[in-house]
C-alpha cells in the first residue's frame, strides 16, 4: 500500500500571546437596533481576552441572523478567514455556544473544520477543554441549544397565530393598496390592523379595470401590456420602482383585495405551502368586488398556456379553439370517419362526449367543411359589410359615451367635495383668527378630519383624471378598407393565416342542434380596425359578449 501525503503551506508563527477573534450575534434586526446584547457581548469578549492575556485582532458582528443554519455573511467571512494559510487568529471567542450555532450537527461540523485549521472555539460562559468528557458536554450543550431554539420558535409561532386570529398585523410585507393603523396597546406591544390606503387603492382598482376592460379606447390589456401602460403613465410601486410583470400578476391573483388575507400559508424557511387546515384567515377591508376578482381569475386561467395550448392558435384546423358545444361548452375537436366507399370524412365533434360518452354530454357533430363555410360566409355577408361594421362600432361608442358621462359625474362630485371641504376649513380658520372660538382639541380634531377628506378627494380626482382618455375616432374609409381586407383574408389562404384573422374578431362559435352562434367582442373589432388591419389587436379578448351573429341552419 502506497500512502500519499499532501503538502500544504502552513505558516508557523513565533510563540506569543494567542490571537483571538470575537463573534457577536443577535437573532433579529429589531434586537440589533434597540437591544444592548451586542455591546454587552463585545464587552465580555474583550474582558475575557484581557483576563487570558490574549490579543483580540478581529471582530465579526452578525446583527439579525438566525443560528439555525450557516446562511450568515459575517459567519462565513470569519470561517473563510480562519481557514486561510496565514492563520490570522488562534481562537474564536463567543459569549456562549448558542451565539455560534443553534444546531447540534452544524456546531460540531464547524468546530471540527476550525480544528483542522488550528483554530479553537471558546465560549466565555461554557468554557470546556478537549478531552472526551468535555467534548461530549459541548455536544450536549449544542443539543439543548437546538431544542430551546425550536421550542422558542414554536411558542412564537403560536403567539403569532393567535395575533392573526384576532385580526392583527404580524409584520409581513404590506400589499399595495394597504397601510397600517394602530388600534390598541397591550403593555409594550402596539397592535396594528390593515386599512385601505386611498391613493394606492386607486392604482389597484385601475389595474383590475385595465385587465378586464382596457382604458376606454382599447380592448382589455394583457399583463405585459398592462405593465407597460402603468410604467408609461408614471405609476410606480410603493418603493418608487417601475412595475414588473410578476408584480402585476401577483396583484391580480392576491385574494387580499377581496378581504381574504392568510397568515401561516407557507413555511418561513422552505417556502413550502402548509396544509389548508393550518392557514389562519385574517379579515381585512376589500378593495375589489368578489365578482370582479373571480372574472379576472377566470380570464387568467383561460389565457394560461397550460390551459390553452399553442396549437389552438397555430393548428391546421380553422376553428380549433373557437368552436364549442352549446350543451356542455366543451371544445369541438376534429374526428374522422370512413364511408363504405372508403372516403374519409372529417367532422367537428364534441370532445366531452368523445371522452365521457352520454354521461358527459349528449354530443353533436357537424362536417368540418360545412361549419367552416357557414362561419366564414356569414361573417363576410353580415358582420364585415361596411354598414354593419359602422353600426357595431356606433353601439360601442354609445356605451363608451354613457360610461364617460358616469365618470364625468364622479369627477364633478369629487370637485364639489374638494370645494366644500376647503370652504369649511376657511370658515373654521376665520373663526379662530377673529377670536370667535379657541383652537381646542375638539376643533383641532375637526380640522384634521376635514384636511383628510380634502386630501382623499383630491387624490382620487387626480387618479381619475390621469386614467381618463378620449375615445379614438375611426375614419369611415378605414372601416370600408378593413371590411374588404377581412373578407379576403378569412376566405382564402393557408389555414393558420385565416385562423389568425378569425381569432382577432371572434371569441367563440357555439354549435347547437339547429343554430350556430358566432360571438365576439366589439372592443377587439375596433382595435383591429384602428390598427388598419395590419395585425391582430394587442389586447386580450374579453369573456363578455359584445356582438353576436346567429346562423339558423338545418344541421
Amino acid at each position: 500500500m502506497t500512502m500519499h501525503v499532501r503538502k500544504s503551506k502552513i505558516t508557523v508563527r513565533a510563540e506569543g500571546p494567542l490571537r483571538a477573534a470575537g463573534y457577536m450575534r443577535v437573532s433579529t434586526g429589531r434586537q440589533a437596533e434597540s437591544d444592548l446584547s451586542i455591546p454587552d457581548q463585545r464587552k465580555q469578549v474583550d474582558a475575557f481576552c484581557v483576563a487570558k492575556g490574549w490579543t483580540r485582532v478581529a471582530e465579526y458582528v452578525e446583527p439579525g441572523a438566525s443560528a439555525m443554519d450557516d446562511a450568515r455573511p459575517e459567519f462565513q467571512r470569519m470561517i473563510e478567514r480562519a481557514s486561510d494559510g496565514d492563520r490570522p487568529f488562534d481562537v474564536i471567542v463567543v459569549h456562549s455556544f448558542s451565539r455560534f450555532f443553534r444546531d447540534a450537527f452544524g456546531l460540531e461540523m464547524y468546530v471540527r473544520k476550525l480544528a483542522k485549521a488550528g483554530v479553537r472555539l471558546v465560549s466565555i460562559t461554557q468554557e470546556l477543554g478537549d478531552d472526551p468528557g468535555q467534548v461530549m458536554m459541548r455536544q450536549l450543550i449544542g443539543m439543548f441549544d437546538e431544542y430551546q431554539s425550536r421550542e422558542n420558535a414554536k411558542h412564537v409561532l403560536r403567539a403569532m397565530k393567535e395575533n392573526a386570529r384576532q385580526g392583527f398585523y404580524n409584520g409581513a410585507t404590506l400589499p399595495l393598496g394597504y397601510g397600517l393603523e394602530e388600534v390598541e396597546k397591550r403593555g409594550n406591544r402596539i397592535k396594528k390592523r390593515l386599512v385601505i390606503d386611498p391613493v394606492e387603492a386607486e392604482t389597484v382598482r385601475l389595474i383590475f379595470r385595465l385587465y378586464r376592460h382596457g382604458d376606454g379606447w382599447s380592448g382589455p390589456l394583457g399583463i405585459k401590456a398592462l405593465t407597460c401602460h402603468l410604467n408609461e403613465h408614471g405609476y410606480r410601486t410603493r418603493a418608487g420602482a417601475r412595475f414588473g410583470v410578476a408584480t402585476i400578476h401577483g396583484i391580480l391573483t392576491n385574494p387580499v383585495y377581496i378581504g381574504e388575507w392568510v397568515f401561516n400559508r407557507r413555511d418561513s424557511k422552505t417556502l413550502v405551502e402548509k396544509p389548508k387546515a393550518e392557514h389562519i384567515p385574517i379579515e381585512v377591508p376589500a378593495i375589489i368586488e368578489r365578482a370582479e376578482f373571480e372574472a379576472v381569475a377566470a380570464t387568467l386561467k383561460a389565457h394560461n398556456p397550460r390551459t390553452t395550448p399553442a396549437r389552438v392558435v397555430t393548428g391546421p384546423i380553422l376553428l380549433t379553439g373557437l368552436a364549442t358545444c352549446a350543451t356542455c361548452s366543451g371544445p369541438m375537436t376534429m374526428r374522422t370517419g370512413t364511408s363504405k366507399s372508403g372516403k374519409v370524412h372529417t367532422y367537428y365533434s364534441c370532445s366531452t362526449h368523445g371522452r365521457q360518452g352520454k354521461t358527459g354530454c349528449k354530443g353533436r357533430s357537424i362536417p368540418m367543411q360545412k361549419l367552416d363555410t357557414l362561419v366564414t360566409d356569414h361573417l363576410v355577408a353580415e358582420l364585415l359589410q361596411p354598414d354593419r361594421l359602422r353600426a357595431t362600432l356606433a353601439s360601442l361608442w354609445a356605451l363608451r359615451s354613457e360610461r364617460a358621462t358616469e365618470v364625468d359625474g364622479r369627477v364633478a362630485a369629487l370637485r364639489a367635495e374638494v370645494t366644500a371641504t376647503e370652504d369649511k376649513l376657511k370658515r373654521l380658520y376665520t373663526m379662530v383668527e377673529d377670536g370667535v372660538t379657541d383652537l381646542d382639541d375638539i376643533l383641532a380634531e375637526r380640522l384634521s378630519a376635514l384636511k383628510l377628506e380634502r386630501d382623499r378627494a383630491k387624490a382620487a380626482l387626480d387618479r381619475i383624471q390621469v386614467a381618463q382618455r378620449p375615445a379614438a375616432a375611426i375614419d369611415p374609409e378605414l372601416v370600408a378598407r378593413f371590411g374588404t381586407l377581412m373578407r379576403e383574408n378569412v376566405t382564402t389562404g393557408e389555414i393558420p393565416f385565416r385562423k389568425a384573422w378569425l381569432q382577432a374578431i371572434v371569441d367563440r362559435v357555439e354549435v347547437d342542434d339547429s343554430v350556430i352562434r358566432i360571438i365576439g367582442d366589439k372592443a377587439n373589432l375596433e382595435a383591429v380596425i384602428a390598427a388598419g388591419g395590419a395585425s391582430t389587436p394587442a389586447g386580450v379578448r374579453s369573456s363578455v359578449r359584445k356582438w353576436r351573429a346567429r346562423k339558423d341552419s338545418n344541421l
